[in-house]
């Protein structure tokens, strides 16, 4: 389709800005004011323009006289009007002028789309958000607590807060100038005593839960700082630890050490065994149009907020739409050799309840030279074992969802993802 291209002051009749109506009451205010001054002082206005204009339609016809006035009119108009409201925001040039315009139009867009609640953790969630944010800004990101490892890991304990990790790459994906707060937020200090290791987006979060008393407020009060689109919640404000049962027998205690233990997981709990979902989550999971679960590791980002009985209760019991995003590839300690009906029922079984989803979404485009690197790992395509899934009641969304990253590595594409999952939520409806 041929782009069509308009002048920058036409910009600001694109439908959806919401700012021709105030245009119109301007314009209206103006004439009547007009009006009425000449009216006070006599001047008798509608029978003097209409003289002039008589005099002057002797000469040139009437549809041009009323075009050509109409046309300078608004020409000023709309010049007046838009350095007027370019002086009162301090905007001095005309790019300035064209990133308000396309914020507003964006935000005004964005603001009426689906309520999403999309649950999960680690890089998986990071990953779907950045292309939900384009959809839609009614979002609500619900992050999995388990972490206990790395600088995440080191801050839950020095500290007593709950992990930052997780939370940090929501927010930096739903930041509107993602690049530059990603940079700054991943940035971690080589040296330092005290600081090596640890990333200044978890510090910076660190700090601002020592501020305003816990994590929802120290949130909140970085996506005031930062401009992130929707809204980032912990899954619980308990000390949730995960503890994974495997089919040897073996009790293996904390994330970190789960996937380490290369054996086949029976169950997952966590410690204290009956965490609160947080309101603010419980709410959202309520008024939602659509639900998301995962891509992510199964058992150490997605299952584990689904443990906590409120929120896989409030899942069931909700009337939104509800699609699972499998993974690409096994992961080495955790699904290894699983399908994706292996991953449905994973879910299904650690959540207890009925009704956990309608649909997964999976990839059906593998490169042909993907095993190279995965291989050595221990690492293969998830399978898309169609009967099996279909015996769940579970419906099949089945799309070109990867890429092929700069080390070779097959990954999300997190645009090509929120396309897909809004496409089958609105076939869906």
């Amino acid at each position: 389709m041929k782009k069509i291209r308009m002048s920058k002051q036409m910009g600001w009749l694109v439908p959806g800005l919401q700012v021709k109506r105030w245009f119109a009451l301007i314009l209206v205010g103006t004439i009547l004011m007009t009006f009425g001054i000449l009216i006070l002082f006599d001047i008798r206005p509608v029978y003097y323009t209409m003289k002039f204009i008589s005099k002057i339609a002797n000469t040139v016809s009437t549809e041009w006289l009323a075009f050509g006035i109409i046309m300078i009119g608004a020409a000023f108009f709309f010049k007046g009007w838009r350095m007027t409201n370019l002086s009162m925001l301090g905007m001095k040039d005309s790019r300035q002028n064209d990133i308000l315009l396309e914020n507003l139009y964006r935000r005004r867009k964005l603001n009426r789309g689906p309520r999403i609640v999309a649950i999960g953790g680690g890089t998986g969630l990071s990953m779907l958000l950045s292309g939900i944010k384009n959809i839609t800004n009614n979002i609500t990101a619900v992050v999995t607590v388990g972490d206990d490892g790395g600088s995440s890991g080191r801050l839950r304990e020095s500290m007593g807060i709950l992990p930052p990790g997780d939370i940090r790459h929501c927010i930096t994906a739903l930041a509107d100038d993602e690049d530059l707060i990603t940079k700054l937020f991943k940035y971690r200090f080589d040296n330092g005593e005290g600081l090596e290791g640890h990333s200044f987006g978890n510090l910076f979060l660190t700090a601002l839960c020592d501020i305003t008393g816990n994590m929802v407020s120290a949130v909140k009060a970085s996506a005031n700082v930062i401009s992130i689109r929707g809204r980032v919640l912990p899954s619980t404000l308990d000390d949730m630890k995960l503890v994974a049962e495997m089919e040897n027998g073996r009790i293996v205690h904390g994330e970190s050490n789960i996937p380490e233990a290369r054996g086949k997981i029976k169950r997952l709990y966590t410690e204290p065994e009956n965490c609160k979902a947080l309101p603010e989550v419980l709410q959202a999971i309520h008024s939602a149009e659509l639900i998301i679960l995962g891509p992510g590791s199964l058992y150490t980002s997605v299952i584990p907020n689904l443990l906590i009985k409120e929120i896989s209760e409030a899942v069931s019991k909700s009337s939104a739409k509800k699609i699972y995003v499998c993974n690409i590839m096994t992961q080495p300690g955790e699904t290894d050799g699983y399908t994706v009906s292996d991953h449905l029922k994973a879910l299904i079984r650690h959540a207890g309840v009925e009704h956990l989803l309608d649909a997964v979404l999976v990839n059906n485009n593998i490169p042909k030279d993907w095993s190279g690197k995965y291989k050595e790992k221990g690492q293969y395509p998830v399978k898309t074992d169609t009967p099996e899934i279909k015996k769940l009641g579970i419906s099949i969304c089945a799309k070109n969802l990867v890429d092929i990253n700069k080390d070779g590595f097959i990954r999300h594409n997190s645009s090509k993802v929120a396309r897909a999952v809004y496409y089958w939520f609105r076939k869906s409806k």
